[in-house]
């Protein structure tokens, strides 16, 4: 079971706007179950995508999945290094996800070698699918 107090920081090169994950709340080799509520006050920036609605654009919430992925297979000490997402295998929204809302995404690894992170998941917004995709990560250098 990872640490819930290790800083999500130490685990990924991204900062502030763009580090969409909140915690960590389990993981193993088979299921990794995060969380990331993107607050309406903290996230202004990313409401013009949407001006007419309360929505979270749909990319950033891939983004954040696969942030949250990357996350716990380092925490976990699994791999190492500088991974980068680099394609979207597949993707279905199902609903849009509303700012304050807790998004709780619930990701497979698929495969795991040196050189690639291959997973898939569920996000949901009270216990209801929003959104599910397939994404690759590819180790970068």
């Amino acid at each position: 079971m990872p640490n819930k107090e290790q800083n999500i920081e130490e685990l990924l090169p991204h900062r502030t706007p763009f580090l969409f994950v909140d915690e960590i709340v389990s993981s193993d080799k088979e299921e990794i179950v995060a969380i990331k509520t993107f607050d309406s006050e903290t996230n202004q920036w990313l409401r013009g995508s949407f001006p007419e609605h309360n929505f979270v654009p749909g990319t950033i919430l891939i983004e954040s999945m696969a942030q949250c992925g990357g996350a716990a297979i380092k925490q976990m000490g699994i791999m190492d290094g500088l991974f980068a997402l680099t394609s979207i295998e597949h993707a279905e929204f199902f609903k849009g996800v509303e700012y304050d809302q807790p998004v709780k995404y619930v990701i497979k690894n698929i495969r795991i070698s040196d050189k690639l992170i291959k997973q898939s998941g569920v996000a949901y917004v009270n216990e209801l699918p929003a959104l599910e995709a397939t994404w690759l990560c590819v180790r970068m250098g």
